[in-house]
């Protein structure tokens, strides 16, 4: 996914699920889908493969220049490719769910609110959603427009390249939801095969449905390992 973090720091270069080991400084996207499971996944060469992959969905989705991660060091802003920027297809008053592809119907859309303005009052986490099919997105103006910071999620939802579903986190939700967490979430719910039977909303709603329960759970080293 593809996403801005603002106060904390903003990578607008498209990046491939970099969420490195246990409290490491930098920290960026989550792109679970493309990431497969591996028993050599902590050897040096996987790791140094896996932190410089980059994403051509993550590179569209959100415009293909918005690619956001978030950093503990401080706010940094890298330079990309000029993409999508259309603020007008903004909603005129504040929302955390936005759907300019139709996928939501609006008691939908109502439950997924109340869900992330429970889960935000409970955990202190922010969980934002973009659903969208490129390139018809605002693009970088969701940067703005939802202040993303350190302990925001931005859940993109966009079947344009196959899997539904992509994710940007914060460093601080990064340091207590595993990064095996979000590869297992797309992998199960974003997956062609389940979104094209089961409907683009029903993949969004059991996203969210997972990202909470996991959020909710106490820190540790089993949380976050059941999915939904």
């Amino acid at each position: 996914m593809a996403l801005a973090f603002q106060s904390s720091s903003l990578s607008l270069k498209p990046q491939l699920f970099s969420a490195p080991e246990w409290k490491r400084q930098t920290r960026r996207c989550c792109f679970p889908s493309i990431i497969a499971s591996s028993t050599k996944q902590n050897s040096p060469q996987f790791q140094k493969r896996f932190q410089t992959i980059t994403s051509k969905a993550l590179q569209f989705a959100l415009s293909g220049a918005l690619a956001l991660g978030i950093s503990l060091s401080g706010a940094q802003l890298v330079e990309a490719k000029v993409g999508v920027n259309k603020p007008e297809l903004l909603p005129k008053e504040f929302t955390t769910v936005i759907d300019v592809a139709g996928f939501l119907s609006t008691g939908q859309e109502k439950r997924l609110i109340q869900e992330i303005e429970d889960l935000e009052k409970d955990t202190g986490f922010k969980l934002r959603i973009l659903a969208q099919n490129y390139p018809d997105t605002p693009g970088l103006a969701i940067k703005d427009f939802w202040q993303v910071d350190d302990r925001t999620i931005v859940f993109v939802a966009d079947p344009t390249f196959g899997n539904i579903i992509n994710f940007n986190v914060g460093s601080l939700v990064d340091l207590d939801v595993p990064r095996s967490f979000w590869n297992r979430l797309a992998g199960k719910y974003g997956n062609m095969f389940y979104w094209k039977e089961q409907g683009e909303d029903a993949s969004i709603e059991a996203a969210v449905k997972a990202i909470s329960h996991c959020l909710r759970e106490p820190v540790g080293p089993n949380n976050c390992s059941e999915l939904l």
